[in-house]
């Protein structure tokens, strides 16, 4: 086949293949992927043009998962894939934050990146394969594109470290992260942990990048053998004597504004500046030039305000609010503010603020997941919502956008590790975060404002959790790391860094950075900065606070119990059709969880309830015993005897000699089919379970 081209790599055992020149070719880059029986496509496509108006890179990235790709048909009335799920939207934002530093500045043509996932064998992760496609695909394509980057997924069995791990392993691991890079430094970190450490987080991120360079070598020499030739585009550049102008006017105002501490003042302060050098060009231009150069004109104020910041902070030492480089903004802890809420906490740090609120409920409660793999219940859930008040904006409410997901995701993998196990805890918990004041940090506020919502909730979390985000900022040989990094040094910084962990180690890390990449080393000192501040968090904040979780629960939450029975009994409690399970749930209110081995989690309002659920429960999974007297029927005659119902799906047998005390020529004489009789269990088989009944040793008068 003309164009068609196919080579492999072998990493760590596993053969990954990339293939061109077959699938998708009017794509500016099409590149298939695959590692054993799982096939991702990665297609990128330009824009001939640079997007109109456009003040940033428009890259979109899309994932999505076919259901045929497992075997599978989509659920739901239409049976085809809709709009993305969370997990497509997580793998997604790996992608796109893993590639998006490594387009050249000045590039304003609008990129899309697709990936589909086409062939799943449910061993191997499609999400380092996603990245390591798309990074193929730019490369052979005449999109400019500085570097290729490979991707690996890492983690961590019997204290050995695994590359590409099978994904059926992922429970007996202490570690599952995904690390990207060039050949030259690290691009993107995401992931989780059973609290590893720091240098073992490192020794992790070390393994996983001398893998990146050998994929990042192979995939350069794809390129070198098939790629196209990449295209001549003319970076926008702005004017220099524009530039000049513009800073002759604005330099110096935006220099004294940005002293200013407070968050909304300075903004406020700044924006000021800026409309004042828009009026006065606009006047001087006039609409048509000015229209035309009015994005330029906002990215030389903008190159201004962070020229500044970076000034400020590398070669004076100050910080936009005054801080030292390692100190952490004034924290406030408060729990149980929200009276009906089962657990609530409001965390404070500077100018984030994060209301978190803690939800139990029954096994009805959790979310079914209808993935890929299957379906599946997922018991605990966090949250996250940053309404546009929490930035003093106006924007419409249009649901959960991709930022959200991907902070929502990280703050639940940083409590995940110390959430204790549905056989200890077996309430469904929800964790809701919203953040009503944003200037830095949210994410790792809401962690910190999670673990102590949960203990007020009295969740048996293992241990607290606290998180911090870091900062780089780089200017010429100059670094500085930055720690509790606020929304202005995350705008105008290089890297953003978010640690996540107990005292004894990380439970959750997401590094995002805007240049080319970051060394090894570097990481090391933000992980050990890090860790200062979260002990900080930890034992100066959140324990003096609530030193362990409440003993009891909320009033308000679900009641809980649970209790045994027979497994052959559980067919009874069910009853035909689910009739007497409906008819328990109808007549109390509780919700019922009913476990294969007989254990059954009764959840209600109150013990009255409890009580009365228990007792029905009980009625119909109750064991007949020997001597004991029961009320029951006669459901069948027979010529020997008849059979009585003693109990819900319990019959015995009572002889034609134990009816009464005198000789009966047939069982009609006194008995008939439906008659309420007493009888008293006489024996039970134990190897056939047959009950053996008697009539005439019990008193009748009561019937």
């Amino acid at each position: 086949m003309a164009g068609y081209f196919r080579e492999e790599i072998e990493i760590q055992g596993k053969k990954i293949i990339l293939e061109t020149g077959k699938l998708a070719k009017q794509a500016d880059g099409a590149v298939l992927a695959q590692c054993g029986e799982t096939l991702v496509l990665a297609t990128v496509v330009a824009a001939k043009e640079a997007k109109e108006g456009a003040d940033f890179f428009p890259l979109t990235v899309e994932y999505r998962e076919k259901y045929y790709a497992a075997g599978k048909i989509p659920g739901g009335f239409f049976k085809r894939e809709g709009k993305p799920r969370e997990s497509e939207i997580l793998t997604a934002r790996l992608i796109d934050r893993s590639l998006r530093p490594l387009f050249p500045e000045g590039y304003y043509n609008e990129v899309q990146i697709i990936v589909t996932l086409i062939s799943a064998d449910k061993i191997n992760d499609p999400d380092f394969l996603s990245i390591i496609a798309s990074s193929a695909a730019l490369a052979i394509s005449d999109i400019p594109f500085i570097f290729p980057v490979g991707a690996v997924k890492v983690g961590r069995i019997n204290n050995q470290f695994i590359i590409n791990p099978d994904a059926n392993l992922e429970d007996s691991s202490d570690l599952n992260i995904v690390v990207a890079g060039t050949e030259q430094a690290i691009t993107m970190i995401e992931g989780e942990a059973k609290e590893i450490s720091e240098d073992d987080m490192i020794k992790a991120i070390d393994l996983a990048h001398i893998e990146i360079k050998k994929i990042a070598r192979f995939i350069d020499d794809m390129k070198n053998k098939c790629g196209k030739p990449k295209k001549q585009v003319e970076l926008r550049q702005v004017d220099p004597e524009l530039r000049v102008k513009i800073e002759s006017m604005a330099k110096d105002k935006i220099n004294e504004a940005l002293k200013i501490s407070e968050k909304i003042k300075r903004q406020e302060e700044v924006d000021l500046i800026k409309q004042s050098v828009h009026d006065a060009m606009l006047a001087e231009m006039g609409k048509e030039l000015y229209e035309e150069k009015a994005i330029d004109i906002s990215r030389v104020l903008s190159d201004i305000e962070e020229s500044i910041i970076r000034r400020m902070i590398v070669d004076e030492g100050k910080r936009p609010d005054g801080r030292g480089f390692d100190e952490i903004r004034p924290i406030e802890c408060e729990i149980g503010i929200l009276p009906r809420a089962h657990g609530s906490a409001l965390f404070t740090r500077g100018q984030t603020q994060a209301l978190v609120a803690t939800t139990l409920g029954s096994e009805e409660d959790a979310q079914l997941l209808d993935e890929i793999e299957g379906e599946m219940h997922k018991h605990y859930m966090l949250q996250y919502n940053s309404p546009p008040f929490s930035v003093g904006e106006v924007k419409s409410l249009r649901g959960v956008g991709r930022r959200e997901i991907g902070h929502g995701n990280l703050a639940e993998r940083a409590l995940k590790a110390v959430i204790p196990p549905k056989e200890e805890f077996p309430y469904t918990i929800q964790v809701v975060s919203d953040i009503l004041e944003s200037n830095g940090s949210s994410s790792m506020a809401t962690v910190c404002g999670a673990t102590l919502s949960l203990m007020d909730a009295g969740v048996p979390i293992k241990k607290p959790v606290a998180g911090i985000a870091m900062g780089l900022i780089k200017k010429d040989d100059k670094m500085v790391i930055l720690t509790d990094i606020q929304g202005a040094e995350d705008h105008f910084g290089d890297m953003d860094f978010k640690v996540a962990g107990t005292k004894d180690g990380i439970t959750a890390i997401q590094m995002d950075i805007k240049i080319t990449g970051v060394t090894s080393e570097l990481m090391r000192q933000a992980l050990e900065k890090a860790k200062k501040a979260r002990l900080f968090i930890l034992e100066e904040k959140i324990l003096k606070t609530i030193q362990a979780p409440k003993k009891e629960l909320s009033k308000y939450a679900p009641k809980m119990r649970v209790i045994n029975i027979n497994k052959e009994r559980i067919k009874d409690v069910i009853g035909p059709n689910g009739k007497t399970i409906k008819k328990i749930v109808e007549e109390t209110g509780a919700k019922i969880d009913i476990e294969q081995n007989g254990e059954i989690r009764i959840f209600a309002s109150n013990e009255e309830i409890l009580d009365k659920t228990i007792k029905m429960i009980k009625s119909y999974a109750a064991e007949p015993e020997v001597g004991g007297i029961y009320e029951g029927e006669v459901v069948r005659i027979m010529p020997f005897g008849a059979f009585v119902n003693i109990l819900p799906g319990v019959d015995g047998l009572v002889h034609i000699s134990a009816i009464t005390n005198r000789r009966l020529k047939a069982v009609e004489e006194v008995l008939k089919q439906g008659q309420k009789v007493r009888v008293v269990v006489k024996e039970i088989d134990t190897k056939t379970g047959r009950i053996s009944l008697s009539m005439k040793e019990v008193d009748q008068s009561g019937l």
